[in-house]
């Protein structure tokens, strides 16, 4: 008898395969990705438009909405970012806040937090406030500081070179980009 398809999640599953965001200008965010974090570039696609419902159908966006390109970057051991360039007559330009529904953030684990954050000093980034240490709870042992990108897009630094407490507690991980297979 097969499992229970309500309780045991998406069959064949083996994790994330890419982020998707959309940025205000692909050029100056594949700059930014690449050339200040550090990702690796790869292919390019777009423009694609569509004369019937096809966006609306298949993306759930406005008919006339045209991805003018899309780019896939690999960051290091993480996912991979698949990064658009739209336009749109309803588009919102406004960046969501985390608080929003929708909101998000990317966090890039590092081995040094001060050289990281030297680094991006270099490059004029904006970072917020200082790094946050924490040294209790299931999140002890980490170090945070939230950054953004030239455009508004809330990112995030974070590093615990001794592991989280929580370690301690659970059998299992939280999959981790310096240790994938663990």
């Amino acid at each position: 008898m097969p499992d229970n398809p309500k309780t045991t999640g998406l069959p064949g599953l083996h994790g994330t395969d890419h982020i998707g965001f959309t940025v205000p200008d692909l050029d100056q965010a594949v700059d930014f990705f690449v050339n200040v974090i550090g990702c690796e570039p790869f292919y390019d696609l777009g423009p694609f438009d569509a004369e019937d419902n096809w966006m609306a159908t298949h993306l759930d966006v406005h008919p006339r909405t045209v991805m003018k390109r899309l780019k896939f970057l690999r960051c290091k051991n993480g996912s991979n970012y698949e990064i658009f360039e739209y336009d749109a007559p309803d588009q919102n330009t406004s960046q969501p806040k985390n608080s929003d529904v929708g909101g998000h953030h990317l966090a890039f684990y590092v081995d040094d937090m001060d050289a990281a954050l030297a680094h991006l000093r270099a490059h004029n980034v904006e970072i917020l406030g200082e790094p946050t240490v924490r040294v209790t709870g299931a999140s002890g042992g980490q170090t945070w500081v939230y950054f953004k990108a030239p455009w508004g897009m809330q990112l995030e630094l974070v590093c615990f070179p001794g592991g989280k407490a929580y370690e301690k507690e659970f059998e299992g991980k939280l999959w981790h980009p310096k240790f994938p297979g663990e």
